[in-house]
């Protein structure tokens, strides 16, 4: 049997305060691991600076997952235009793309004539509810990044989501598409909240 000891860090309080930190332990545990790309999770950019900051110098590939066109504001990109053009110029792939875990599933649930939870939504919830919102949040992310071919399924990749904003969890993740959700495997929690 062979056993490989690793950090595990825990935040007492889930939220944006932890973001710096938990770019640092992206960083250090793809270089720990020889892992090549950080997947994050980032809705306006800020958290996309933090993370393209700790990666600097690293040689380690960023790939920023933002939300869809519309997701607050039908026709908008919560994005920041500005910040979007440096972290390209930096070499940063930012990625956009529909929810993997809910997408047209929660068009049905809300829909007051369909109504009801879906069997995608289902997953979601118990992601956020039994781990953390950020392990749903940083599964969602590499599933989307595969989908769009910023990430390839055959190499771990370490993946950072958060609750509401920033980032407060941290994992190593085998992707997977997501018409193969199942072949995706969290491997290693770098770090998430003790209370959520």
């Amino acid at each position: 049997m062979t056993f490989t000891a690793k950090k595990t860090y825990y935040f007492d309080t889930p939220g944006k305060a932890n973001s710096a930190d938990a770019a640092r332990f992206s960083v250090e545990r793809a270089k720990e691991n020889g892992i090549t790309t950080i997947v994050v999770a980032s809705s306006s950019g800020s958290t996309a600076e933090i993370f393209a900051a700790a990666v600097n110098g690293t040689g380690i590939q960023l790939v920023v997952v933002t939300h869809v066109m519309g997701f607050s504001k039908p026709g908008e990109w919560e994005f920041d235009m500005a910040v979007a053009e440096k972290l390209r110029g930096e070499g940063v792939k930012i990625i956009t793309g529909t929810h993997a875990l809910s997408g047209l599933e929660r068009a049905i649930s809300r829909s007051p004539k369909l109504g009801g939870s879906s069997r995608t939504e289902v997953v979601a919830e118990t992601l956020r509810r039994t781990v953390a919102i950020g392990l749903k949040v940083a599964v969602e992310c590499v599933l989307i990044a595969a989908d769009q071919g910023a990430v390839g399924i055959d190499r771990e990749v370490v993946a950072a989501g958060g609750t509401a904003t920033g980032a407060d969890t941290v994992c190593v993740i085998r992707p997977a598409h997501t018409a193969n959700f199942f072949d995706l495997q969290v491997r290693e929690i770098v770090a998430m909240p003790r209370n959520r």
